[in-house]
Formats: structure tokens, C-alpha cells, sequence
């Protein structure tokens, strides 16, 4: 049997928008979007109004998404702002109770293509009352990041024994840095689409990193069982864009699309990696947009050493090879980067 086909709601101009000092204007909304797209997410939430006029009008393949209270006010708000688009989705989100679910849902329903239902932990009561009035996605969401994985899996399964045939989403927050280990885990459970931001994104400590949650689920899926449509070639572009757009750096050490997280500097690790790839990566670099380095540093060894001077064109072997790379750990030592311009104004070859 092919894996189960995991849905990404990307959520990453909301999240960019409530980030603290982030802002995205339309514009960027739309160029965000559009990237987006070419990453293959298959439903696109927007900012706000204004934003959610942008992506329609940038994109054509994903499902444009914008989330509104259970006000009919609010909700004939959204459905205007997503009149543009190919396919539209109101995300009510802030029903308290099951005759406000249903009011809600009815009205959008008839205003749009799809409706989804977000509420925090589970009320199966509210939720039906929304899957009678039309909605088609229940949206499962741990708005304090307070939730650990087995929690996670047993709201999904719960979930789906109390509503058979629906799609059931899960939101996570990363307030203990189990954002996306609980989003992996409502995904084996059953859930249908998880929603997630490019670079983990969002207020506080952010939300599950899209590019995380993507990559698990294709180098594990024979844990996972479950695929997505993302073109993970795309990923690093997106992390890029998203970055420059809202002025929040990824830091080095950031999974899958760090600076670091193909970058090897420890002499054995450099050692292997020269003899095998597949040593200490679990992905093809090519596979997420990057490639692979061995930046030269104190911790790298001869083979590695070697191998970058060769590069260059500068083929050492014997003695040669043995003073150039004295050299080298002695500077390297001392706690600076040393490139190999700078050590061969010093070595005669």
C-alpha cells in the first residue's frame, strides 16, 4: 500500500504576522505565497483581508485559507477577501459552544468552498454541530504548547473514533520544543493535515517548523507511513524568503535548513563523510536545496585538509602536505576561522 497522504496548511504569513517584530504587508504576502505554491503546501493562510486578496491573487494551485471569528460580521469579512480565489477556506476559529459552531459554519458554508473548525483540545459536541452545518476539517489545536506527544496521539485517535470520515487537523505549539514531535505524533495517529510555518515561525516560542515536520515524514516514513506533497528542493529557498521578509534570522543549528545542518568541521566526521555521504546525513543535501560542507577549522583533520587544498589546486602530498597542515592547526588554534588563501602566503609549496 502507497503511505497515507498527509495535507500542509501552512500557516507562516499569520504566524510571520503575529512574530514579535515581524510584519508582512500584502505584497509580501503575496510573494511568500507564491513560493509557497512552488513548495507544493496544499492550503495557504493568510494574514488578514488585505493579505488573503494578495494570495488569491498570486497563487492558483493551493487552497487560500483565512481565519475568522463566529461573528456573521466576521465571517461575511473573510468570505469577501477571498472571493478571488480558485478555491477558498474560512478557518472559524473561537466557537464556544455547539449552536454557535453550527451558526457559523452554516453561514460560511454557503460563502465559501470549504470551512474548518478549530478548537482547542476536543469537544466532540461543538464538533459535530459543525461537520452537520458543512464543515469538512476539525482543526486540533494546543494554543499554550503545554501538550507532549502521547497526549497528542490520544486526542487525535479520540477525535477520530467520536468523528469517522472527517479531516482532522493538528496545530502545535513549540512553548516546551515539542512542536513538531507533537505534530509527528497527531500525524501517525491518524490526523489528515498539520498545520505549520516555514522555519517554525510564530508568537512566542513559534509553531512546528514546516520544513521539520516535511523532511521526518520522508526520511521515516516506513515509521510514519504517511507522505506530503511538498517539493522539499524548495525548502531552503522558502526558509530564505521567509526570513529576509521578516527580518528573523534561522539560527546556524536550525534543522534541515541551518547553516550548519550540512556543514561537517570535526575531523572524523569529515573523515567519513569524504569515505561515505550517507555517514552523517540522514538526507541528501541536494534534497532540501543545499549542499553539503567541510568548512576547515581546529577540529578538521589531514584527509579533510587535503581534500580542500585539492580543490583549490593545490595538490600536497608527503612533507608538503604535512608542514601546510602544521601550519594550519596552528592557526586554526588560535580560536580563528583561517582560510586557505591566508596559509599559503605563508607556506612555499
Amino acid at each position: 500500500m502507497s503511505p497515507r497522504r498527509i495535507q500542509i496548511f501552512d500557516t507562516t504569513l499569520p504566524e510571520g504576522a503575529e512574530a514579535l517584530g515581524a510584519a508582512l504587508r500584502p505584497r509580501a504576502q503575496a510573494e511568500l505565497a507564491a513560493q509557497l505554491e512552488r513548495l507544493g503546501v496544499d492550503v495557504v493562510e493568510a494574514a488578514d483581508a488585505d493579505g488573503a486578496r494578495a494570495v488569491a491573487a498570486a497563487v492558483r494551485r493551493p487552497v487560500v485559507a483565512l481565519a475568522a471569528g463566529p461573528r456573521e460580521e466576521e465571517l461575511a469579512a473573510a468570505a469577501d477577501a477571498l472571493a478571488g480565489s480558485r478555491r477558498s477556506r474560512i478557518h472559524v476559529v473561537g466557537a464556544a459552544s455547539a449552536e454557535q459552531a453550527r451558526r457559523a459554519v452554516a453561514y460560511a458554508a454557503g460563502r465559501v468552498d470549504e470551512v474548518q473548525l478549530s478548537c482547542e483540545g476536543f469537544d466532540a459536541d461543538v464538533c459535530r454541530a459543525a461537520l452537520e452545518a458543512g464543515a469538512t476539517v476539525v482543526s486540533l489545536v494546543d494554543g499554550a504548547g503545554t501538550a507532549v506527544p502521547a497526549e497528542t496521539a490520544a486526542l487525535v485517535r479520540e477525535a477520530r473514533r467520536a468523528l469517522p470520515g472527517v479531516t482532522l487537523s493538528v496545530r502545535c505549539r513549540d512553548d516546551l520544543g515539542l512542536a513538531v514531535a507533537n505534530a509527528l505524533a497527531g500525524a501517525r495517529a491518524g490526523a489528515d493535515q498539520v498545520e505549520c510555518a516555514v522555519n517554525g515561525l510564530g508568537a512566542r516560542a513559534g509553531t512546528a517548523a514546516l520544513e521539520e515536520v516535511v523532511v521526518a515524514l520522508r526520511v521515516r516514513t516506513d515509521w510514519f507511513d504517511a507522505e506530503t506533497g511538498v517539493s522539499t528542493a524548495e525548502l531552503s529557498a522558502a526558509s530564505r524568503l521567509v526570513s529576509s521578509l521578516t527580518g528573523r534570522p534561522v539560527q546556524p543549528n536550525k534543522a534541515v535548513v541551518g547553516a550548519n545542518a550540512f556543514a561537517h568541521e570535526a575531523g572524523i566526521h569529515q573523515d567519513g563523510m569524504l569515505k561515505d555521504e550517507r555517514t552523517y546525513q540522514i538526507i541528501d543535501p541536494a534534497e532540501v536545496g543545499v549542499r553539503m560542507t567541510l568548512p576547515l577549522g581546529k577540529h578538521s583533520g589531514r584527509h579533510a585538509f587535503a581534500s580542500a587544498c585539492a580543490e583549490r589546486g593545490w595538490t600536497l602530498v608527503g612533507e608538503e602536505l604535512n608542514a601546510a597542515f602544521r601550519r594550519f592547526k596552528e592557526l586554526a588554534d588560535g580560536g580563528r576561522s583561517v582560510t586557505l588563501e591566508e596559509l599559503f602566503e605563508g607556506v612555499t609549496a
